[in-house]
C-alpha cells in the first residue's frame, strides 16, 4: 500500500513592512546630514544678502532678519546712486576678451605639449608649471613700468593683452586632458590628408569640449571676481573701473546704508550664477575629465 502525503499549503509572502514616514524623513536626513550642514552654511550668507538688499535703510542698521516692507525700489537707486552699467562693461569687456584670448593661445601650446615629440618637451612643460608657483606680486613692478612705457596704465589692455601670451594653469589642465585622447584619432585624420592645424580644429577640439569649458568658466570667473589687477593698473581712471572696484569705493561711501550695499552685491554676482546654472554640467564634466581635485 501506498500513501502520499499531503502539501502543506503555501502560505502568501506578506510585503515588508514599511516604516512610518516619519521615521523614513529621519532617516533620509541622519544620512544627508553632512551635505545638509553643508548647503546650510554656503546658502545663509547668501539669504542673508538677499533680505538685507530688500530693507529700507533703518532697519538694515538692526540685528532683524526678516523685511518689514519689501523694497524693491533698492536695485533701481543703484543705478541712480553709482555708474554700474559701466562698471558692468568694463568688467564684461575684461573678463570675455581675456578668456577668448587664453583659448586662442592655450589650446595651441597645450595641444603641442600632449600630441607632439620633440626634444625639451618636459622641460617646457616644468617651466609651465613653475610659472604656476610664482606670486603675480613679484613681478609686480617690473611688468607696471613696461605697460607704463606704452602708455597702457589706466586702462584695462594690461590685464587682457596678457592673455594672448598663454595661460599657466589653463594649458596643464588642457594639457592633462588632451593627454587622454587616444593618437589614433588624430592620426587617421592624417591619414586622410589633414594637417596638424585642420586636426587640431577638426579632431581635438570637438573631443575636448568639456575641458575648454572647464577652462573659459575658469578664467572668466577670475576675471569677473579680479580686484588686484583693475586697482593696479586701472585704479586712477574711473571710467576704466570694474565691478570688483565699484563695489569697493560704493561701500566705503555708503558705509550706513548695507540694503543698497547688498543689493549691488547681487547685481554682480547674478551673472555669475546664471553662467555657472547654464553650463553646469560641462563644466562639471571637464573638471573631472581633467583631473583636478
Amino acid at each position: 500500500m501506498t500513501t502520499t502525503l499531503a502539501r502543506p499549503p503555501q502560505v502568501a509572502a506578506r510585503p515588508a513592512a514599511r516604516a512610518p514616514r516619519g521615521r523614513a524623513t529621519l532617516f533620509w536626513i541622519a544620512k544627508h546630514a553632512v551635505a545638509i550642514a553643508l548647503s546650510v552654511m554656503f546658502l545663509g550668507p547668501l539669504v542673508f544678502i538677499a533680505l538685507t538688499a530688500l530693507m529700507d535703510d533703518h532697519q538694515a542698521l538692526t540685528s532683524q532678519l526678516w523685511p518689514h516692507t519689501w523694497n524693491w525700489g533698492n536695485f533701481a537707486d543703484i543705478f541712480e546712486k553709482a555708474p554700474l552699467l559701466t562698471w558692468i562693461r568694463n568688467t564684461l569687456l575684461y573678463s570675455v576678451l581675456a578668456t577668448v584670448f587664453m583659448l586662442v593661445s592655450s589650446i595651441p601650446v597645450a595641444y603641442a605639449l600632449a600630441k607632439f615629440r620633440f626634444p625639451g618637451r618636459k622641460l617646457a612643460f616644468l617651466l609651465v608649471i613653475t610659472t604656476m608657483m610664482l606670486p603675480p606680486q613679484v613681478v609686480a613692478v617690473p611688468i607696471y613700468l613696461i605697460w607704463a612705457r606704452f602708455h597702457l596704465t589706466g586702462t584695462l589692455w594690461p590685464l587682457i593683452l596678457p592673455m594672448l601670451l598663454g595661460d599657466a594653469f589653463s594649458i596643464f589642465l588642457l594639457r592633462q586632458f588632451l593627454v587622454t585622447i587616444p593618437r589614433e584619432y588624430s592620426d587617421a585624420a592624417r591619414v586622410d590628408g589633414c594637417g596638424e592645424f585642420r586636426t587640431l580644429i577638426r579632431v581635438i577640439l570637438p573631443m575636448a569640449r568639456p575641458a575648454i569649458a572647464a577652462v573659459a568658466l575658469f578664467q572668466f570667473f577670475y576675471c569677473w571676481n579680479d580686484y588686484y589687477g583693475p586697482l593696479l593698473y586701472a585704479g586712477t581712471d574711473l571710467d576704466n573701473w570694474t565691478l570688483s572696484l565699484g563695489l569697493a569705493a560704493f561701500r566705503s561711501v555708503h558705509r550706513v546704508q548695507w540694503n543698497l550695499t547688498m543689493a549691488a552685491t547681487i547685481l554682480a554676482m547674478a551673472p555669475v550664477i546664471v553662467v555657472f546654472f547654464f553650463a553646469q554640467k560641462v563644466f562639471i564634466e571637464g573638471v573631472k575629465l581633467t583631473g583636478v581635485k
